[in-house]
């Protein structure tokens, strides 16, 4: 068993998350297109595989339980973290991934067509102006913005009684927003020992 399958594996494990050997497999040909693409395209700050698996795809990973089977969109969502991950785990789950920048979003167009996710969207556009032609019932992002600015610029295309599930540090801002129902879950990915926070928040 290749290292990275093993610390993979192992992580999902401690994470009571069962991954299937085409989930293996495809986790793995996304780390490694990601890896090769990175010297080119610049998609990531972390180059090394192992780090890869811990902190792109074990973190992503980290958010599956609370994910349900409606329609998902990942903004701002660059090399498609967490959005592939999310559509590889979940075959059935809608997901859509939107990015302004042309280069990542030829990148996840090419993970689409490798990894036959049939389930995943590519959206090359700058979300303020985004109209889809359905709302979205899931709203998530990895490293987009400020969770003030993030609702701000995505109200409009999250469906009434729809929530966010925004990934964090420990610096997120925990200022109370007005008309915002906000639970924050203390999220532990193994291998990686910073605070890592999902704020599921509800607008009133």
């Amino acid at each position: 068993m290749s290292e990275l399958r093993q610390i993979l594996l192992s992580g999902a494990e401690q994470m009571d998350l069962s991954l299937k050997d085409q989930q293996t497999e495809q986790l793995l040909s996304y780390l490694e297109l990601m890896t090769k693409w990175n010297k080119t395209y610049n998609l990531s700050a972390i180059r090394d595989p192992q780090l890869g698996v811990k902190k792109h795809l074990l973190d992503s990973l980290s958010i599956l339980p609370y994910i349900n089977n409606d329609p998902l969109l990942d903004v701002g969502a660059g090399a498609g973290l967490p959005g592939i991950v999310l559509a590889i785990m979940k075959p059935d789950l809608s997901v859509s991934v939107l990015d302004s920048i042309g280069k990542k979003c030829r990148f996840m167009q090419f993970v689409k067509t490798q990894l036959q996710l049939d389930n995943l969207s590519v959206i090359n556009e700058r979300v303020e102006v985004f109209k889809p032609q359905a709302c979205f019932a899931q709203i998530t992002s990895r490293a987009f913005a400020e969770v003030d600015k993030t609702l701000k610029l995505t109200q409009h295309l999250l469906c009434d009684n729809g929530r966010y599930l925004l990934m964090k540090g420990d610096h997120f801002s925990q200022e109370a927003m007005q008309g915002v129902l906000m639970t924050a879950h203390q999220i532990n990915v193994p291998y990686v020992s910073d605070d890592r926070f999902l704020l599921e928040i509800q607008l009133g």
